[in-house]
């Protein structure tokens, strides 16, 4: 993690002092689990002059969150720094969300795309919806679940999208988009 500066700014205080509860859900059900990241400016304004002249760089927050598309509601939230990949806290994610319920298909972004991710799903008996990189192959290499995505992908990746109900990952993105109005960048 990156130090934050000596005199913090009122961002900094704000988020510092966020008291983030979590409403408990009532019942466990069958949950839809949308997961994404973002990044979280760690600089005041004026430090891209620095950035520029002394070539110092701040870095940023990653921010990982799991969303219920049915409910909504955010079930698993992880913050880390800016050299983490995504893919490395697909585990975390999708066991807190667990808690509050079976977890039935999992829609991710193509940051999520690996074999350990696919594997992982397969194994706990989740659907995964992962977008995969454009310029993937076919070759099963031990995880035969993401041949067939990249197979149904590369055929018709509209017709996969829409199989997989793919565009409901907007809540997770929607998410981000009221934190960020909320917080600033």
């Amino acid at each position: 993690m990156h130090d934050v500066s000596a005199i913090p700014d009122f961002t900094v205080i704000r988020v510092n002092r966020l008291d983030i509860k979590q409403k408990p859900i009532k019942s466990k059900h069958n949950i839809v689990l949308a997961i994404d990241s973002t990044g979280i400016k760690l600089t005041n304004r004026g430090e891209w002059l620095t950035q520029k002249w002394q070539k110092k760089r701040k870095g940023f927050l990653k921010i990982h969150v799991g969303v219920d598309i049915e409910t909504k509601q955010i079930l698993a939230v992880k913050v880390t720094d800016e050299h983490s990949h995504d893919s490395k806290h697909l585990k975390y994610l999708v066991q807190e969300s667990a808690k509050h319920g079976t977890i039935i298909k999992t829609l991710c972004d193509g940051a999520f795309d690996s074999r350990e991710s696919f594997s992982y799903l397969d194994g706990r008996n989740i659907i995964p919806a992962i977008k995969v990189r454009r310029n993937s192959v076919p070759k099963s290499k031990g995880c035969y679940l993401r041949k067939i995505a990249v197979m149904e992908q590369l055929a018709d990746y509209s017709k996969w999208a829409s199989s997989v109900s793919y565009g409901s990952r907007w809540i997770v993105e929607s998410v981000f988009s009221s934190m960020k109005r909320m917080f600033g960048e």
